[in-house]
């Protein structure tokens, strides 16, 4: 013996070649040498689990080929696996062995053996060690051997669960609690059998466990794997425990963010509603809640804004999702709810304020007062001394963006009602040119009080031609400044909608505007914005929600 424990303790070739002797003998002396090294053997194992569970399968099996051959031999020794944590540490050994995306039939074939020996590990106990003993007891409990497996990784599972709760919540000392290494451990360990429908209850009771812990005690290919399932709607999770897992694990919810944002651009010209829909069905907007995860959220969106140099599809998207996470926020429990202040920067809380009201909490009648206001409010903050630099006026235009619902009501409200204009066409104005370089708000304003007093003598008339609005046309057509030109757009297209001859001649002056500039998709998007809110305001102006319906279908065709 003493030869034996000079060998080195993570001498892979000498415990391969004991597992190859056990195997071969039954007398009692090799069932003694099993029991003397048993130990050893444990402690060999657990160095083996830490040197390959950063290492990949691959790379696993590339260091040690032949660990396959003694994974197998050990996990059928009843001697070893009936020893203290032994078992536990050959499952871990096999999860790091486990390939999440098996690449050919090779990987395939190992995924399925590693399956096997671990429903094997997990039918196995102490009093269990015969394979024939244990069919016996088995068919004596009249279940087959797959619910016999079944019933026993319920049990474990709901094992674990009890004593993660009650760890957990009955409030024991850290020194009493459940290591962190065995709960990071046993992460690892439901790496592999993620979708297994019976493991959801420990997978949420992991999500929602910290244990006292100031440091991450989950695993992150535990976190990946869980958030990758989510996503790919493999398992289906609590919000609650969803929530847990993107506050602890960052790059869990940026990932879940970008992949909204990939499943939205395909449908965004198809129906705001269906985006909404699959918001929610996210649950980003509602995680969102938590000031943590919408501060990470709203740096994801400004960054999509400014690398998509802030089209309209993208800002259309912002607008839904904010309006969906201001409707989650009122609807949470009292007990639970952050105030705003907990979401935006402090110098911004009057404006948050205002804008977070809600179109259809207030009567129509008070739009136009509430919209100066927002104005009012929103002119004091930008050209307060204290707002010096363009990150200071980015923010500030990024949270009224944000708010956009109140922009599309100013421009219709310009038209349809009697407001203050100038208020108004500040606050547009600012929202298409927040920068004054060369006093380019000043002249998008000028330019802008022009159109709306060019449609407002036009308004009522029920008898309009295209060479009526020539001028205003022009302005969309030959303005080289974008801001100019998008301000424009959306005063000529409110007036079209909204006065009594402009819906003559709406489809036509549409087609030619979205024909002869690259205003298509703003267009577009403008409208899809106006359906969706007359769709939740009920708006009963049957001849106007026509007119949106037929004009979409007409852009549909060329977008």
């Amino acid at each position: 013996m003493a030869e034996d424990t000079a060998v080195p303790k993570l001498n892979f070739e000498y415990w391969l070649d004991k597992a190859i002797e056990w195997g071969q003998a039954t007398t009692l002396e090799s069932q003694k040498d099993v029991c003397l090294h048993l130990p050893e053997l444990q402690e060999f194992l657990h160095q083996l689990y830490e040197t390959i569970k950063h290492l990949g399968s691959t790379a696993a099996i590339q260091q040690f080929p032949l660990i396959g051959q003694l994974l197998g031999r050990l996990c059928w020794n009843p001697f070893v696996i009936g020893y203290d944590e032994s078992q536990k540490t050959l499952m871990w050994c096999l999860c790091c062995l486990y390939s999440s995306e098996p690449q050919n039939a090779v990987e395939l074939k190992a995924n399925s053996w590693i399956r096997s020996l671990l429903c094997h590990l997990l039918s196995s106990s102490k009093w269990e060690s015969n394979e024939a003993e244990t069919s016996t007891f088995i068919s004596a409990l009249g279940y087959t051997s797959a619910d016999y497996y079944c019933h026993l990784v319920k049990n474990m599972v709901v094992s674990l669960v009890t004593e993660l709760r009650e760890n957990q919540f009955n409030g024991l000392k850290v020194q009493e609690s459940i290591s962190a290494s065995r709960v990071n451990a046993v992460s690892i360990f439901c790496v592999p059998l993620i979708t297994l429908p019976d493991l959801t209850p420990l997978l949420e009771t992991l999500l929602l466990y910290h244990g006292g812990s100031s440091k991450e005690i989950l695993s992150s290919e535990f976190l990946e794997a869980v958030n990758e399932a989510f996503l790919k709607k493999k398992i289906s999770l609590p919000e609650s425990a969803v929530f847990s897992l993107w506050l602890r694990h960052l790059p869990s919810l940026e990932k879940a963010t970008l992949h909204l944002l990939d499943q939205l651009f395909p449908i965004q010209l198809n129906s705001l509603e269906e985006v909404a829909c699959v918001m929610k069905d996210s649950l980003l907007p509602q995680a969102a809640s938590h000031p943590a995860i919408f501060r990470v959220l709203n740096e994801i969106f400004k960054n999509a804004l400014m690398e998509t140099d802030g089209t309209s599809e993208v800002m259309t998207i912002i607008q839904v999702f904010t309006q969906l996470f201001v409707q989650a926020h009122q609807n949470e429990n009292k007990q639970h709810k952050f105030p705003l202040k907990a979401y935006f920067l402090y110098h911004l809380q009057p404006l948050v304020r205002s804008l977070v009201r809600r179109p259809f909490e207030l009567p129509t009648t008070y739009w136009s007062q509430h919209l100066k206001h927002i104005s009012d409010t929103l002119k004091a903050l930008v050209e307060d001394t204290n707002v010096s630099s363009l990150i200071d006026l980015f923010e500030i235009w990024f949270l009224v963006a944000c708010f956009g619902e109140w922009l599309d009501i100013a421009a219709e409200q310009l038209l349809k009602a009697a407001v203050e204009p100038d208020a108004v066409l500040w606050l547009l104005a600012f929202y298409y040119c927040p920068k004054n370089e060369n006093q380019q708000r000043t002249q998008t304003m000028v330019e802008a009080q022009a159109v709306y007093n060019h449609l407002m003598k036009l308004f009522s008339c029920t008898d309009l031609s295209l060479k009526d609005l020539e001028a205003t046309v022009h302005r969309v057509t030959g303005v080289e400044q974008c801001c100019s030109q998008r301000l424009t757009t959306q005063l000529l297209i409110n007036f079209l909608l909204f006065s009594p001859g402009g819906h003559k001649i709406a489809q036509e002056c549409i087609c030619h505007i979205t024909e002869t500039t690259d205003t298509r998709k703003e267009v577009y998007n403008l409208l899809i914005r106006t359906v969706y809110r007359f769709n939740h305001s009920g708006e009963e102006n049957q001849r106007t929600v026509k007119l949106l319906n037929e004009l979409l279908q007409k852009l549909t065709l060329n977008v």
